[in-house]
């Protein structure tokens, strides 16, 4: 017997379990297909405010709390012209005044596990087999459970592909389109005890530029810390010392992280991974949306990964609930939502390809942020910048599709409601006025 779903979402990672979990949450009926067993590791520990109106409309900001998370409530680099450390702090502009630096393992596991409570069917070890499609139009999947299982098949009104880099349905359609200036390439491992930043920076990641590429530093809650490197892939490959050697060295060769490291000790393998960025040629087809990484990836250098699968995810699953509500005008939700995700996506990736440059003065950084989101001038150049890395310009008139037609409760998270500083914040006339 096939069973039959208001939407499948292929994945169960930040991106797929916040859109099931909102879909759950509305009341419709979502089945989840998650290909590995939770928790599992995963890179990408640092997260950014963006996120944080999400966390308030799924309703999991007190179970984050109390996972004991490092509070992040800034960012510190060394990074432009003058070669000296300068911090941000969150709370200097928009709501919120802290976020998160998670284990990846933990903090997934509690999303794919609050989109279970919320009422999602979530299989895990299920791996997608086919696409189906009629008349041109994604209807359902197959899928097998474990190995050795005869395929099991799965219809629904809407495909959401939360796969990540996996990207099934980009691949299978030929969407994916490659930004070959970010070929980039991350070596990294962890290291326990050695110092953090001083006094109210010392949950802040530190993102520090070098000769060859650029270094992170993120302390986690267990006293360990995440440190990497990230270099061009041409250059990286033609490295061919061993990774944990390649790391060192840039350590050895840097000025901050070596000092938070000096008293540290190694205590995990290294590990590497592909840094390509990449942007699908659309969001959407007939009875589907990509989401995440699955949409998009967009280089780390200011830890955006796990905002844009969420507040996509926000967006998908406002889109998707109005799809189902009114499906002859699937085709202007689905637009609204690729443009509105399009546009945000766009802003970052320009952002990031400005900051590269670290030869500029720091001011030069900050009016680029300006340019981009902020063009008449309503905020100060910095607090535009504090904007664009803690992705709250999301928050702005931007990833805001027609959910008109979406049950009340789906959307919640298109206002950010702070629960820090008891004020709303989170449309363009708000910040504007």
């Amino acid at each position: 017997m096939t069973a039959t779903y208001d939407a499948i979402v292929i994945g169960g990672g930040p991106s797929g379990a916040t859109t099931a979990g909102l879909l759950a949450k509305a009341g419709h009926n979502v089945l989840v297909l998650e290909k590995e067993q939770f928790p599992r590791y995963h890179i990408g520990e640092s997260l950014i405010p963006g996120l944080n109106s999400v966390v308030d409309e799924l309703g999991v900001r007190e179970t984050i709390d109390a996972a004991g998370f490092t509070r992040k409530a800034g960012i510190s680099l060394l990074w432009g012209a003058e070669r000296k450390l300068w911090s941000i702090a969150f709370g200097e502009s928009g709501p919120y005044d802290y976020t998160w630096q998670v284990k990846r393992a933990e903090f997934d596991l509690l999303l794919l596990e609050h989109a279970r409570k919320l009422g999602a069917m979530v299989i895990e070890h299920a791996s997608v087999r086919e696409v189906l499609t009629t008349d041109g139009r994604a209807t359902g999947v197959t899928y097998t459970i474990g190995r050795g299982t005869e395929p099991i098949r799965a219809e629904a009104r809407c495909i959401v592909d939360a796969s990540g880099q996996s990207k099934i349905l980009a691949r299978e359609f030929g969407l994916v389109e490659m930004h070959d200036d970010l070929k980039n390439l991350a070596v990294w491992t962890y290291y326990q005890g050695g110092d953090r930043l001083p006094d109210e920076l010392s949950g802040n990641i530190l993102v520090e530029n070098h000769p060859d590429g650029w270094l992170w530093v993120i302390p986690l809650s267990d006293g360990t810390q995440s440190v990497g490197f990230v270099g061009p892939n041409d250059r990286m490959a033609q490295d061919t010392r061993p990774n944990l050697e390649l790391l060192e060295s840039k350590i050895a060769t840097s000025r901050e992280a070596k000092k938070l490291l000096r008293n540290a000790t190694q205590v995990a393998g290294c590990r590497t991974a592909k840094d390509w960025s990449y942007t699908c040629s659309r969001f959407f087809g007939p009875g589907y949306l990509m989401v995440g990484d699955a949409a998009a990836f967009i280089d780390p250098l200011f830890s955006t990964g796990v905002t844009l699968a969420m507040k996509g995810a926000s967006s998908a699953a406002a889109t998707v609930s109005a799809m189902l509500q009114e499906p002859d005008r699937e085709e202007e939700f689905a637009q609204a939502y690729d443009e509105g995700l399009r546009e945000f996506l766009g802003n970052v990736l320009s952002f990031v390809r400005f900051f590269y440059d670290a030869s500029k003065n720091v001011e030069a950084y900050w009016a680029k942020a300006q340019d981009l989101i902020d063009p008449i001038g309503w905020m100060t150049a910095r607090d535009d910048f504090i904007i664009m890395v803690s992705g709250l310009n999301a928050e702005l008139a931007v990833m805001q599709p027609h959910h008109d037609a979406a049950p009340e409760g789906v959307a919640e998270g298109r206002r950010a409601s702070s629960r820090n500083k008891g004020v709303e914040w989170g449309n363009v006339e708000s910040v504007i006025q």
